[in-house]
């Protein structure tokens, strides 16, 4: 049986922007164990930040006895959504296509319980139900039943027609028809009640709300947005200073950089962002931000937001040691880091190479300061040294002569030295 009103606490998570039959839905939701679905674009290989919402919506249905039926667009992924997009997307082949599915579906097995559980999840693939289908007998029993007048009057198409410069093609156009039929057909097999997206999505599951009545649905069908990724000035979150995406994917975006994106972000968006994501129980969440609130410097909720999203998505062991690495920037310890853990910081902090073999050998701090410019002078750095101003691997050094070997890498491969509070160097021992 389904645990509570969810749908209470989805809103006062800031989860829900829009719903069709606010209180029809909420009956439902609190009555019975309802099947809803979330659709994904196979446009890349991993799921990316602004994903966060809809993964963290359907977690929290799951977890309150529904059943998500995360949907791949294998078949409407040829074509591209024109939702909340200025142009035409780019075609992918089968192929792509194909690894993405697959990949975005390990993606969600990190999220969602596929087990054996009544309402475990199951992923479904929309190019299963469009394969046969051809083009005339689309346009007979699907097209005539949503007129062109409905399709133009929704958001994400007027605006498209309206910027002469890009227009929108016929076949982004029909993406619509394509992406109700789905809600449609996921209904009959599945018995799918509700449909959730971003709030662009708006257009597109009303759209299958309406065509579902129009071709006979007899049960009543169900939509609900949540809101997009967006910071207090309204721009689209999920993209670093310098301008890369945010993703998902370890490989792609590492759980240190990850870790570092949660913990800067602005203290305008961090009290609304820590209740949409975070898994906490909402009074524990309503603590911690009037604590918060106390003193704006200590950054509280960010770090919670950190902590809580990053585990989230890559666990606790790699939460740990994106913590640690970030530690290490404040003069934390390097014990038990591993290369992979601070090599995200190579691309904020200064570096340069030194060979294995010179290193053995042994190599004098005085020397190795002044090679990587934390000591203008030997004489400078000697000084340095003498003040109590250096640290190897965050430990303060108080030898002048001290001569650096091959126990002085604080990782397989790196030494972090330091001058003062914020002056780091990572050297890099090669061979």
């Amino acid at each position: 049986m389904p645990a509570g009103n969810i749908l209470d606490e989805l809103e006062a998570r800031g989860l829900v922007q829009d719903t069709t039959g606010r209180e029809e839905l909420a009956a439902l939701l609190a009555k019975e164990s309802v099947a809803f679905y979330v659709g994904f674009d196979p446009t890349s290989t991993s799921l990316h930040a602004g994903s966060l919402v809809p993964i963290a919506l359907m977690a929290r249905l799951q977890r309150a006895g529904h059943r998500p039926l995360p949907l791949v667009g294998g078949a409407t992924g040829m074509i591209g959504d024109p939702s909340g997009k200025s142009q035409e997307r780019q075609l992918l082949d089968r192929d792509t296509l194909g690894r993405n599915v697959a990949a975005i579906r390990r993606q969600l097995e990190r999220f969602l319980d596929f087990g054996d559980a009544p309402n475990a999840a199951r992923m479904v693939n929309n190019h299963d139900w469009f394969e046969g289908v051809g083009f005339l007998e689309f346009l007979r029993d699907v097209g005539k039943h949503l007129t062109i007048n409905y399709m133009m009057a929704k958001d994400s198409v007027r605006s498209r027609l309206e910027d002469r410069d890009q227009g929108i093609s016929y076949t982004e156009f029909s993406y619509m028809l394509l992406q109700a039929y789905d809600f449609v057909v996921l209904a009959r097999r599945h018995g799918c009640r509700l449909q959730a997206g971003g709030s662009d999505q708006w257009g597109n599951i009303t759209a299958g709300i309406e065509l579902h009545r129009k071709l006979g649905g007899k049960e009543p069908l169900f939509g609900l947005t949540t809101p997009l990724l967006l910071d207090s000035k309204g721009e689209k979150m999920g993209k670093t200073a310098a301008g890369t995406r945010v993703w998902l994917d370890p490989e792609l975006t590492s759980p240190y950089a990850f870790y570092q994106y949660w913990l800067n972000v602005a203290d305008e968006d961090v009290e609304r962002l820590v209740r949409m994501l975070s898994p906490r129980p909402l009074d524990e969440l309503a603590d911690l931000i009037a604590r918060h609130r106390e003193n704006l410097a200590e950054r509280r909720a960010q770090r919670m937001l950190a902590e809580d999203v990053t585990t989230f998505v890559h666990g606790a062991e790699a939460t740990a040691r994106a913590m640690k690495a970030s530690a290490v920037m404040f003069g934390g310890s390097l014990e038990g880091l591993r290369d992979a853990d601070l090599a995200p910081l190579l691309a904020d902090v200064p570096s340069s190479e030194l060979g294995r073999a010179e290193l053995e050998a042994g190599v004098g701090l005085v020397d190795l300061l002044v090679r990587t410019g934390l000591g203008a002078s030997k004489g400078a750095a000697r000084r340095l040294v003498a003040q109590g101003g250096v640290y190897v691997n965050n430990v303060r050094a108080t030898d002048e002569g001290a001569v650096l070997d091959a126990k002085s890498l604080g990782t397989e491969t790196m030494i972090v030295l330091r001058s003062g509070k914020k002056s780091y160097h990572v050297v890099r021992v090669l061979g």
